[in-house]
């Protein structure tokens, strides 16, 4: 019998109603499927049906447990598992070299870092993820509400994002202490700013805080009030008030006037040859 191990933060769905809800929400495509931490099989068994399928599994004895499960689908080559820390198979960018979409359950203690990466993983092209339902809420937040965070900025900024559907505790064994929900990212292009990611950062530093205060702190008042006033913006304006599309003004601003500060610096400084 395989017990669930709390350091892998493994919560085994078995809900059967769950499961169809999680295949009939997948995209129609082509490409393979990626599934991270596949567990006892059970959604690998559904996948299998419908796809080819790339499995991820940290734990050796799941691993030993699906090599077992799974023995005609592996020698097939219609499942290949791999055995391992998915973080460090993703040390190229692209997880796998082919086109695919991730479809997982995935463990709460990794969810986020693994749906960044796939954000910037030019190969997926989907990512349908079962994970906290508080961390599902912000992906998927809109400016304004109270939810909306950097995670929101940048899942909103390669494509759509929808929360799905909520899962109860009880759906698990065992139950997890609180709901999950089931989240689509569809990809329209990719992630692959790392400056806009560490200017998001400081914006979201202190959230309750206005939005100016919070860039002033990283990039110098007078720069950020110039910024505000040139784009109209109101400076009480706080973190989650502000658009997707107004913090990619800011940045694309704040890169303009730091690349002129530098070039004007450049400009200045004596030769040292002369």
């Amino acid at each position: 019998m395989i017990v669930a191990k709390k350091r892998f933060g493994q919560n085994f769905l078995k809900d059967r109603a769950v499961l169809d809800r999680i295949i009939q929400s997948m995209p129609k495509s082509d490409r393979k499927i990626v599934e991270i931490g596949p567990g006892l099989g059970d959604l690998t068994q559904r996948l299998l049906e419908h796809k080819d399928v790339i499995a991820f599994e940290i734990d050796r004895d799941l691993c030993a447990h699906l090599r077992r499960r799974f023995a005609q689908e592996i020698e097939s080559g219609r499942l290949e598992l791999v055995c391992g820390d998915v973080l460090e198979q993703w040390h190229s960018g692209s997880l796998i070299d082919e086109p695919y979409d991730l479809v997982a359950n995935l463990p709460y203690y990794v969810a986020t870092n693994i749906v960044l990466k796939a954000l910037g993983d030019p190969n997926c092209h989907n990512i349908l993820v079962m994970l906290q339902k508080e961390v599902a809420q912000k992906f998927a937040a809109h400016p304004g509400e109270r939810e909306f965070s950097s995670l929101g900025v940048l899942a909103q900024s390669v494509g759509k994002v929808a929360k799905l559907f909520i899962v109860k505790p009880t759906s698990f064994h065992p139950a997890p202490k609180v709901d999950s929900a089931v989240l689509l990212i569809a990809k329209e292009r990719n992630l692959d700013d790392p400056a806009f990611m560490d200017f998001l950062k400081v914006a979201f530093a202190q959230p309750r805080k206005r939005l100016m205060k919070n860039l002033a702190v990283g990039y110098g008042k007078e720069r950020i009030q110039s910024i505000f006033a040139d784009l109209g913006l109101q400076e009480t304006l706080r973190p989650h008030e502000a658009t997707t599309s107004i913090y990619h003004q800011i940045h694309a601003r704040l890169k303009e006037t730091i690349d002129g500060d530098q070039r004007e610096q450049e400009h200045s400084d004596p030769d040292p040859k002369s």
